[in-house]
C-alpha cells in the first residue's frame, strides 16, 4: 500500500507542476512612434502589433512623468528649452513589454525667433553608428568648426547668382542657426546672404548625416545643404565631387514643397549628375522642420527626407571615385541664378533658413 501511495503522490506532484507552469506570453512587435512638438507641448502616437496597452515616460531633469494609454497616444508639456528623452513601452502585461527611446528637441523661444515650433526630428543615436561630430547651434557664438565664403564668387558662384555673401547674415537664436537672405544693396549687388562651410576644418568619408532645418521659400530663393570634396582646390569642380543633401528652388506650383537630392561628378572630363526629388503633399518646407539625410557607404549614397528614402546612387563604378574621398559641409541661401531664376514681385524678403542641428554618424 505504501508503494502505491508513493507512486500516486509522485504523479500527482508532476501533474501539479504542469498545471502551474506560466502561460507562454506573446510580446508585442513592430513598435513605432510618431512625435510632434509645438513649443513645449510634445505629442506622441505609438503603434505596435499585439499590444494591450502602452506606457510613455517623459524624462525631465531628474524627474519623470509616466502616462498609461490604451490607444498609444500621450502628451506632455515641458517648461524649458532642451533635449528630452521619451521612453515608450508596448505591453502585453505590466511585466511583459518591448520598448524604445526617442530624443526630442523642445524649443521655447520666447518669441525672439521666427522658427517653426513643429516638425520632424531624428534620434541622436543609431544602432551600429557612433556620433562623431555634431553642431546643435546652442549658445550665442558659432563653433570654430565653421568658416565663410565671401563675395560673389566667379560668375555668381558659377550660377549667375545675385547675392553678395557676407559673414553678417547669420545668427544663433533660441538654439537655431539662422541664415537670412536680404534685399539689401551691398558692393554693387542687390542682395546679401551667408554661405558657411567646414572646409579645411572638418570633413568626412562615409556615414549618416542628418540635418534638421526649416527651408525658406519664394521665387528666386535657393537654399542648399550640401557637400564638396576636400580636393576642390586642386582638382576643381566637378572632379572633386558634390553631394547635395538638400536643395530647394522656391516659387509657384510645387516648388516651395519640393526638395532635391543630387550628386555631381566628372565622367572622364564631362560633368555628370544623378538625382531625384521629394515633394510634400501640401504646404511648404518653410512651415515645419524636416530632417534631410544621406546614408553614405563605399557602395552607395542614399537620400532621405524625414527617414523616407527617395534617391539612391550606386558609387561602385570607377568613374564615381570622387565619392570614395572626404567631403566638407556647406550651408547657404542663394538668391537668383540659372536654376531658380530671379526674384519677382511675389518674393518676400527677408528669407531665413533655420537649422536646428547637423549630426554626423559613422
Amino acid at each position: 500500500m505504501s508503494i502505491h501511495h508513493l507512486i500516486v503522490f509522485v504523479f500527482a506532484g508532476l501533474a501539479g507542476c504542469d498545471k502551474n507552469k506560466p502561460p507562454v506570453v506573446t510580446l508585442p512587435t513592430n513598435l513605432v512612434t510618431s512625435i510632434t512638438t509645438n513649443g513645449g507641448l510634445v505629442d506622441i502616437q505609438a503603434t505596435a502589433e499585439n499590444a494591450n496597452f502602452y506606457t510613455v515616460t517623459f524624462y525631465h531633469n531628474n524627474d519623470s512623468t509616466v502616462v498609461e494609454t490604451t490607444d498609444g497616444h500621450a502628451a506632455h508639456t515641458f517648461t524649458a528649452t532642451g533635449t528630452y528623452a521619451i521612453k515608450t513601452c508596448a505591453h502585453t502585461t505590466y511585466t511583459d513589454f518591448i520598448q524604445k527611446t526617442d530624443n526630442v528637441i523642445v524649443n521655447i523661444s520666447g518669441g525672439t525667433s521666427g522658427a517653426p515650433t513643429t516638425g520632424y526630428s531624428t534620434p541622436n543615436s543609431y544602432a551600429n553608428y557612433s556620433l562623431v561630430w555634431s553642431d546643435e547651434f546652442n549658445g550665442t557664438s558659432l563653433s570654430s568648426d565653421w568658416t565663410f565664403d565671401l563675395g560673389t564668387g566667379s560668375g555668381g558662384w558659377g550660377n549667375n547668382e545675385l547675392q553678395y555673401y557676407t559673414n553678417q547674415n547669420y545668427s544663433l537664436n533660441g538654439g537655431y542657426l539662422e541664415i537670412t537672405a536680404k534685399n539689401q544693396s551691398f558692393n554693387s549687388q542687390l542682395y546679401t546672404s551667408t554661405r558657411m562651410k567646414t572646409q579645411g576644418i572638418k570633413s568626412w568619408k562615409y556615414g549618416r548625416i542628418d540635418i534638421r532645418a526649416a527651408i525658406p521659400y519664394g521665387q528666386g530663393i535657393w537654399p542648399a545643404l550640401w557637400m564638396l570634396g576636400d580636393n576642390i582646390s586642386t582638382s576643381g569642380w566637378p572632379a572633386c565631387g558634390e553631394i547635395d543633401v538638400m536643395e530647394l528652388i522656391g516659387g509657384a506650383g510645387a516648388n516651395d514643397r519640393t526638395v532635391y537630392g543630387t550628386a555631381h561628378w566628372s565622367d572622364n572630363g564631362t560633368h555628370a549628375q544623378y538625382g531625384n526629388s521629394s515633394t510634400l503633399p501640401s504646404g511648404k518646407f518653410a512651415d515645419q522642420f524636416h530632417v534631410f539625410s544621406i546614408i553614405w557607404t563605399q557602395n552607395s549614397i542614399t537620400w532621405l527626407r524625414d527617414d523616407v528614402v527617395y534617391n539612391t546612387l550606386d558609387i561602385t563604378p570607377a568613374n564615381l571615385s570622387e565619392f570614395q574621398e572626404k567631403f566638407f559641409l556647406i550651408f547657404n541661401v542663394a538668391v537668383g541664378g540659372n536654376w531658380p531664376g530671379n526674384p519677382d514681385a511675389t518674393t518676400a524678403f527677408p528669407q531665413t533658413m533655420y537649422v536646428d542641428y547637423v549630426r554626423v554618424f559613422q
